[in-house]
């Protein structure tokens, strides 16, 4: 018996013996030796040699900045010596592994007291050493088994001619296998032979991922119950036993009521969460294989989850969603309308997930999901010049009579045959479509409008509010996305300001990476091109200055009711609305957060302290009473221009979308730390929900102040850190057909980027939701 495989082995009771690193248990010693000169235990020893060696010879690198690509970092160590691998962090971005040839590189490579990279200074320290463990394959009967690593995923799509070929291969390699597609009907089957048992005359449908066209190898399997008929047939079943008794009908149907559980639920009269924990109880106790039932019943859609033992499926089951499967026929349609459709769709999600913009999260999250993506996509294919998918609503005029369909109060009509419908004549390719959408969203007025699909346009969020019957339940968000028949419901409306920012931040960076070359062409010599550098988290990143923006909608400024009519005085009522949603900017800086700010004279090089802001915001409270609905703003020979500080620009002198406004701002303790914890303290137990409500200004504010006085009682001599805020306001975007949004714009010194950069994420969220308050306030 080898002396180096004696370490890894333990004694069990009984005579056993236990291999440590194959996790392999053994009977006795006979089988023991038998194991350690097996190829498994030499293949793993092996392994971790070379392991242990690499460990030896390798330094951990941070501090670059987050989407600097390996190149960068080979390159700088190469000056040291031979670099023989380096090992990214993929999923934030923020260290790297750095194998040198050997340790006499390693020595020099340590020697050095400080390293810089880009003006970023790197911190530098031997590899941690680890203990080597062996991970167990998953069994076979896992369904997400046979999912790609996003390396041999580059590697797969690096061996393409062109980017139109890795688009098509994204499909190939994520879509189902054949065995995987027989495996869910099989497991659909079975849910129908049981539930047939028990509730007669229901069906179960499958609907989503699973069939709708842009199924992924792994994804859940989400069923509907169809209880229509069984409904039905409870129902003739409790009729009084007439004429039909004679040939036997009614016995038949009553005999098979007492045999099925609906002797003990009346359907028609039960709530859509008895009817779930009944179906719950059959699927504990009758389907076999299924496991960790759960009935999920404050969802939007409550489901019952579970989890199938011998596939590793998980999926859930609906009794009132009728609408997803329109929805679910509707994207197959699209998919057999355009065979461009199912790539970009793929290759979009992908990237999103890459970019920590997407996912399913259990019990929600701000994140968006597959189906808000996938919908952009379609509608984004609606708006191109000429259009390569058409409106529902086209669809609709083409539907005949035995299509049309009305699902809970929802017109859902549309032709079923996609042979019927006339093909695109757009001839774009994938690789430029891809490139366009990106373009389409790098600057969209999200929060200022809503995606329709049904009409394929943004609907201007003021006449939406004023002229649909769904506004009034649509709930509004960051990110407006209508469903294509459910129009109350904003596919998106979980999104938050942060994650919307991020969305058009990382289709900004994109839309750039894919006018260079190395997106177009394949490497000649053998770097990542195409969707492989795209889909690496922050590879596309900007540099961190240009990313500080935050947005602010229109409507923050105005009641939905009255913002349609007030935009037709738009020149004037813009500029006071402008000027009030900046006073509410310094207000919170200055009052709430406790920054020194002082506002930066346009051209005329004077400064202004904000706190003249106060006085100012009186003035255009007045002037903006003037402007109530269906008036007109009096103009005098005189004075025709609004009161303002004289170095502010005239009305008059005003032109579209030149309205700004500079504050130079400092920052003297870290107010964006432990707000919660003090919040409360302050609040006490016993406060009530309402009246923090009403004074969450003053509320933030004792915060700032509780904050500012817990290190020291005075100011420091010097600030945290400074940082300059510009608000632009724009009008007549490309995006939305009135666009009315304030732009926030930070920028600071590069050195000071790093904290302040916790500051800005901190303000993200924090800043419009304070803004919108003291704009309701001043109402």
């Amino acid at each position: 018996m080898a002396d180096s495989g004696l370490g890894d082995v333990e004694s069990l009771p009984r005579g056993g013996f236990r291999c440590r690193l194959c996790h392999v248990a053994v009977a006795n010693k006979p089988s023991l030796d038998d194991h350690l000169r097996g190829k498994k235990h030499q293949r793993l020893e092996n392994l971790r040699t070379v392991r242990q060696a690499q460990e030896l010879r390798s330094v951990f690198v941070s501090g670059f900045r987050k989407g600097t690509p390996a190149s960068e970092l080979s390159d700088y160590f190469q000056a040291y010596g031979e670099v023989a691998n380096v090992v990214m962090d993929k999923d934030k971005g923020v260290y790297a592994i750095v194998e040198l040839q050997n340790e006499t590189v390693l020595e020099k490579v340590l020697a050095q007291p400080q390293h810089s990279l880009g003006g970023q200074k790197l911190r530098v320290k031997p590899r941690e050493k680890k203990d080597f463990k062996y991970t167990p394959p998953r069994k076979q009967g896992s369904a997400r088994q046979g999912q790609l690593s996003p390396e041999k995923l580059a590697q797969k799509l690096c061996q393409a001619d062109n980017v139109d070929a890795q688009m098509s291969l994204m499909v190939q390699l994520f879509e189902f296998s054949e065995s995987e597609r027989r495996l869910r009907d099989l497991l659909v089957t079975l849910f129908q032979e049981v539930f047939l048992e028990f509730f007669p005359g229901s069906a179960v449908l499958p609907f989503g991922s699973s069939v709708n066209g842009f199924a992924v190898s792994g994804c859940d399997l989400d069923l509907f119950l169809d209880l229509e008929k069984t409904k039905n047939f409870q129902a003739s079943a409790k009729r009084p036993s007439g004429p039909q008794a004679e040939d036997g009908a009614s016995v038949e149907q009553d005999s098979c009521s007492e045999d099925s559980i609906l002797s003990d639920i009346d359907l028609a009269s039960a709530t859509v969460p008895e009817v779930l924990e009944l179906v719950a109880a059959v699927m504990r106790k009758c389907v076999p294989g299924v496991h960790n039932v759960q009935a999920v019943l404050t969802a939007r859609r409550p489901v019952v989850k579970f989890w199938h033992k011998e596939s590793g499926l998980r999926g859930d089951i609906s009794i009132n969603n009728k609408l997803a499967i329109c929805n679910t026929r509707f994207l197959q349609l699209c998919t057999e309308m355009d065979e461009r459709v199912r790539p970009l769709v793929y290759v979009v999600r992908y990237w999103a997930k890459q970019q920590a913009l997407a996912g399913n999260p259990f019990g929600g999250g701000p994140l968006l999901n597959n189906y808000a993506l996938t919908l952009l996509v379609l509608f984004f294919l609606q708006t191109r010049t000429p259009p390569i998918l058409p409106t529902v609503a086209h669809l609709k005029e083409l539907s005949v009579e035995e299509e049309r369909t009305v699902v809970d109060g929802w017109d859902c009509s549309f032709p079923k045959d996609s042979a019927r419908l006339e093909p695109s004549g757009n001839k774009e390719d994938l690789c430029s479509l891809l490139s366009e959408f990106f373009r389409a969203f790098e600057d969209y007025d999200f929060a200022g409008c809503v995606i329709s699909l049904w009409e394929g346009r943004p609907l201007p969020l003021p006449s939406f509010l004023s002229s649909s019957e769904a506004g009034s339940k649509l709930k509004l968000g960051p990110f407006n996305l209508q469903d294509p028949f459910e129009q109350s419901h904003n596919v998106a409306a979980n999104v938050n300001e942060k994650t919307a920012l991020r969305f058009q931040r990382c289709c900004c960076n994109a839309a750039k990476y894919c006018r260079s070359l190395q997106y177009q062409r394949k490497s000649s010599k053998g770097k990542i091109w195409g969707l492989v550098r795209l889909f690496q988290p922050g590879a596309t990143e900007a540099s961190v200055a240009e990313n500080f923006v935050i947005g602010l909608p229109l409507t923050m400024a105005v009641p939905p009711a009255q913002a349609h009519e007030l935009l037709g005085q738009a020149r004037d009522f813009h500029l006071l609305w402008f000027q009030k949603v900046c006073a509410s900017v310094a207000f919170v800086l200055r009052d709430v957060l406790k920054c020194s700010c002082v506002e930066v004279g346009q051209g005329l090089g004077e400064e202004q302290e904000v706190s003249e802001v106060k006085q100012e915001e009186e003035e255009l409270e007045a002037k903006t009473q003037q402007l109530s609905v269906g008036s007109k703003r009096p103009l005098d020979e005189g004075g025709s221009n609004v009161s303002l500080p004289a170095k502010r620009l005239r009305v008059d002198d005003l032109l579209p979308g030149e309205e700004s406004m500079t504050w130079n701002c400092a920052v003297w303790h870290r107010v964006w730390l432990g707000r919660r914890r003090i919040r409360r303290q302050l609040q006490g137990p016993e406060s009530e929900t309402q009246h923090q409500k009403a004074n969450s200004l003053d509320l933030e504010a004792k915060v700032s102040e509780a904050i500012s006085q817990q290190k020291c009682e005075a100011r420091p001599t010097d600030p945290l850190f400074q940082f300059t805020v510009c608000a632009q306001a724009s009008r007549g975007g490309t995006s939305c057909e009135q666009d009315t949004r304030i732009s926030l714009r930070f920028s600071t010194d590069p050195e000071q980027a790093s904290v302040f950069q916790e500051f800005f994420h901190f303000l993200q969220g924090f800043l419009p939701r304070m803004v919108e308050q003291h704009l309701v306030r001043k109402a």
